[in-house]
């Protein structure tokens, strides 16, 4: 079996993303590319039978090689970034918050400096029919120089270059949409509006992230990368 630990990687993840309230029901998706080689979740499944031998593995042209189950729609839009950029990680999901922010704004606003994990601010890329080449093509424009972006009426979009940097950014995204909502109304009882950080002060926190965090000792399991490797501030 190709990809073996990949693959397996790939259900651990995806067996988290309904607990977590990432998704709802089957919906959402995540890949992983090695090399020449894409491990994806099939489409239509529901997570908690998800195994291993159920993963779909294609190549960068969505040439199906293993897997008796067809990948996730949305494998365009995978293979898309994989294609156009060094990343080697896209997860894919409907967080609430995510998705009720896509359809009021074409950026986020910057109402919280973990934005600069994102590279800048968040884009929200222009609605097209789901598993579609528009709808890759798009996605893809608004991840230039980004970690992530949401899609207007539909979702969110995280990559890195490991599974667990894809999967931690769409929490902080969904994190982040949720605090803008809140001050969003919040404010509407007050008369005020949010207030957001200036471009500037998001450079410099963009810089101080590429320099923040610790490696663990030998043996240590389960401890956070820098705040530039999607790691919390503290």
């Amino acid at each position: 079996m190709r990809l073996a630990n990949e693959r397996a990687e790939l259900v651990r993840f995806a067996q988290r993303l309904r607990p977590e309230g990432l998704v709802v029901g089957t919906s959402g998706n995540l890949s992983v590319r090695v090399g020449d080689l894409v491990a994806a979740t099939p489409s239509g499944l529901d997570y908690d039978v998800l195994t291993p031998e159920l993963i779909c593995v294609t190549d960068l042209d969505g040439r199906q090689l293993e897997g008796e189950l067809d990948p996730t729609s949305e494998m365009p839009l995978h293979l898309s970034v994989y294609n156009t950029t060094d990343h080697t990680s896209v997860v894919h999901t409907h967080a609430t918050a995510a998705a009720v922010a896509s359809t009021l704004v074409d950026e986020l606003p910057v109402v919280h400096y973990l934005t600069a994990l994102f590279g800048g601010p968040v884009r929200v890329a222009p609605y097209a029919t789901y598993g579609t080449p528009e709808l890759a093509a798009s996605v893809t424009e608004a991840l230039k120089g980004r970690t992530g972006c949401l899609m207007s009426n539909h979702g969110t979009v995280t990559v890195g270059d490991s599974l667990a940097k894809a999967y931690q950014l769409n929490q902080y995204l969904e994190w982040l949409c949720e605090v803008w909502l809140r001050a969003v109304g919040a404010g509407a009882a007050l008369g005020v509006s949010p207030r957001e950080l200036p471009g500037d002060e998001l450079d410099r926190v963009i810089e101080k992230f590429g320099s923040y965090g610790q490696v663990p000792p030998p043996g240590v399991s389960g401890a956070g990368g820098s705040e530039g490797e999607a790691g919390a501030g503290r």
